[in-house]
Order: C-alpha cells, then structure tokens, then sequence
C-alpha cells in the first residue's frame, strides 16, 4: 500500500511539473506575441489602415491615366513634338529692306531732285528651298511626332501594367492574410486537443509545445506578409502618385480572368498594336526620310529678290527682279558623307525593329504559356489538391482528438492545407499579371 502511494505521490508531482511548464511556454507565447506587435507598431508607428470601401481596379487605372508623371511627361513630350512639322515645312520668312541712294553729298537725298542716279527704294527677298524639301522636313518631323505619340501610349501601357502587377500582388496578400487568420483557428483547435489528451495523461507535453511553436511560427509569416504588403502599398502610391501619408487601398477579391483570345491571334496584334514595336517602325519610316532629305541637299537653293527705285518726279522709276541660285560646289564633300550615314541609319533602324517585333513576339509566347500554365494548376488546386487536403486535415484532426491519430501526421496535414491555399492565390495572382503583360503587349483588354 505504501508503494502505491508513494508512486502516485510521484505521478501527481510530476504532472505539476509538466503543468508548470506548460504554464511557461504559454506565458513565453504571449511575450512573443506582444513582442511581435511591438516591433510591428516600431516598424510603423503611425500605420493606415485600408478602409473598409473597396477601390475598383478601373477606377486606379484612369487615376494612372491623370497623375503619373512619367505618363503626363510623355504625353507633354508628344504634344510637343507634335507642333514640330508645321514649323519646318514653311518659307522661310521673307526680308523686306529700305535703300537711299545719295549723289554728290552723304547727306540723305542728295542729288533727289537733278540726278538720276538718286533714288529710294522699297525691295523684298525671299529663299526658296529646292522644291521637295519643306515637304520631307515636315515628313520627317511628321514620323518624330508619330514616334513620340508611340513612346506615350508605351509609357502609360506600362504604367498600367505595373499598377495591375502591384494590385493584384497586394490582392494576394490581403487575401492570404484571411487564409493565414482561418490555419490560426485551425491551429487553436489543434492545440486545445493536445492539451486535453496532455491533462487526461494521453499525450505529451512535446505536442503542446510542437502546437504553440506552430502557432509562433505563423505569427512571423503574418508579420512578413505585412512587411510585404506596406511594399506594395509604397508602390501603388508612386506609381499613382499619392502622398506617402495617404489612406491605404482595399482591393478586390481576385477572381480568373479568361483569355479569349489564341496564340495566333496575339502574334497577329503585335506589329499593330504594340506601341514599341510601332514606335520603331515609324523611326524606320523617319530615317528613309532622312534618307531621301540627304540626298535633296545635292540639289540648289534659290533666292528671290524684286526692288522698285523711285527718283525725282522728273526721272522714271527704276524695277529691277533678282533671282539667286546657291549652287552646292563645294557641299559634296559635306553631302556625301551625310548620306552615307543616312543609309546606315537606317540600316540600324530596320534591324532594331527586327529585334523589337522578334523580343515582343517571344514574350507574347512567354506570358502566353504562364496563363495557360497558371489557368491548368488553378484547376488543379481549385478540383483535387485544395479539397483532398482539406478533407484529409479533417479527417486527421477529427483522428487526433479520438487519440487515434498523431501530432506529426496532424500537421502535417495542416501544412499541406495552409501551403495549397497559399499556393493558389498566388499562382491567381501570377495569372492575372500575366494577362496584364499581354495587355501592355497586344493592346487587348481583359481587365
């Protein structure tokens, strides 16, 4: 008998023992946990918080439209350019000048009266290029311009582009955000079920331990998402241009967006819709211009001038036409070197547009692939691995609490739950960007 109660004296001891210590590792936990939203709130002391109104990805797009400053610079740019061939293709402006002819005396209208040879007269020039060449100046400038307006509709393509990238990055967060908090009551379930298997004498205090170091280990990923999503909050506002101290953004659910469109079809829209694409392809068009304009240049230029001479009322007046060639003697030395830099220009200018359809054609087929592939795995998840893992955490839990199941397997299942949902708002996200690009390179519209 005294054997007996000495030994349960021993048993009762020890299960305060692991009691104390179960005591201590959930104190610990909360230190960690305060601890944690300690560093948050140093990390940014004054945090803003979304509101609760959602802001409509359409709605961000026409705000990229109006404030970016890289998009309004271009447009200022081709606005300017614009203006440019009504400039070079006038006359130049005609001279007008006065003369008075004095005889016999410097004075002014010496000799008017009984010479001549006296007079004043009224006189106009004006230079005339050789014809041709106002017309490919204001061509030239014409491709410049139509350039310009290719780099702005580049410009606020890929403007747009980030913005969708950023957005739905941050969608993906947000919405992760609510997974992790739902895997938190998982975790909360888990551990409510090792510590009463642990107070009934069924379990050990190892998976108490194990469930609380999970749980730490999920605070720190909800902490890095945070991290994370104030990155993305920076980049939304710059790239709309927002003050720093501005409200956050409340975004979306993110949802899959078809892609009614095949491969060919995007191939077939590239060399007309790609802005960068067109934008080389009128810089082709300006240095054949350029080209042709070099090769004017070995042509003459002319000069036009009429004078009337008016003398004293007793002489006849004077009318004399001038016409003046400038002949390029001297200019071929000039010319011919200009031309051949012309023709390599344009060389240059062929090639590069080679390589612009050629790299808008491989990321086409690039981003092509990605949506296919991240449209195949969305199924996937959505129809076999997310509900198979699920309804294995379930059963495994469900297991566990009748002690017939494990802490490992347990949690194991857990992981596979939280990984797969992770998984596949991200790989939504990845869908969703890739449609973007496609976007920015064909000119379609999904979004």
């Amino acid at each position: 008998m005294r054997e007996h109660r000495g030994e349960g004296r021993r048993q009762k001891s020890e299960c305060r023992k692991h009691a104390a210590l179960v005591g201590v590792a959930l104190i610990s936990l909360c230190v960690i946990s305060k601890a944690s939203g300690g560093q948050d709130q140093d990390k940014n002391p004054n945090p803003v918080h979304p509101s609760n109104a959602v802001t409509a990805l359409g709605k961000l797009v026409v705000e990229v439209q109006q404030k970016n400053p890289q998009v309004l610079a271009a447009r200022h740019g081709w606005k300017a350019a614009s203006q440019v061939p009504s400039q070079v293709s006038t006359l130049p402006d005609p001279e007008f000048t006065v003369q008075q002819f004095s005889v016999g005396s410097p004075r002014p209208f010496a000799g008017y009266t009984n010479s001549d040879f006296a007079y004043l007269g009224l006189g106009i020039s004006q230079d005339l290029p050789y014809p041709g060449k106002l017309k490919l100046k204001g061509e030239a400038a014409q491709r410049e311009a139509s350039g310009a307006e290719k780099r702005y509709e580049s410009v606020l393509r890929s403007a747009v582009e980030q913005l969708k990238a950023a957005y739905f990055r941050l969608a993906y967060l947000q919405k992760t955000l609510s997974v992790l908090d739902r895997d938190g009551e998982l975790l909360d379930q888990i551990e409510k079920i090792a510590e009463a298997h642990y107070r009934v004498g069924q379990g050990s205090q190892a998976e108490v331990l194990k469930a609380q170091l999970q749980q730490t280990q999920l605070l720190r990923e909800i902490a890095m998402h945070h991290q994370e999503m104030w990155t993305q909050e920076a980049q939304l506002k710059q790239i709309l241009n927002r003050p720093p101290d501005s409200e956050d953004l409340m975004t979306e659910d993110l949802s899959e967006s078809p892609l009614p469109y095949t491969y060919d079809e995007l191939l077939e829209r590239v060399r007309a819709e790609n802005p960068e694409v067109a934008g080389v392809q009128e810089m082709v068009r300006r240095q054949s211009t350029q080209v042709e304009m070099a090769r004017k240049d070995f042509y003459p230029d002319f000069n036009l001038q009429y004078m009337w001479q008016h003398t004293g009322p007793q002489f006849r007046d004077y009318y004399m036409l001038t016409l003046g060639v400038k002949v390029p003697i001297f200019r071929s030395r000039k010319q011919q070197p200009e031309v051949a830099q012309a023709v390599e220009e344009l060389n240059r200018s062929r090639r590069e547009y080679e390589g612009a359809v050629q790299q808008a054609y491989f990321e086409v087929r690039d981003q092509f692939l990605a949506a296919q592939t991240s449209a195949e795995l969305l199924k996937i998840y959505r129809e076999g691995l997310i509900p198979q893992s699920t309804a294995a955490f379930q059963a495994g839990l469900t297991a566990y609490q009748s002690n017939r199941f494990d802490m490992e397997s347990v949690l194991s299942s857990f992981h596979d739950v939280l990984n797969f949902d992770e998984e596949y708002w991200r790989t939504l996200a990845e869908h969703e960007t890739a449609l973007a690009r496609l976007e920015q390179l064909t000119g379609i519209e999904i979004h």
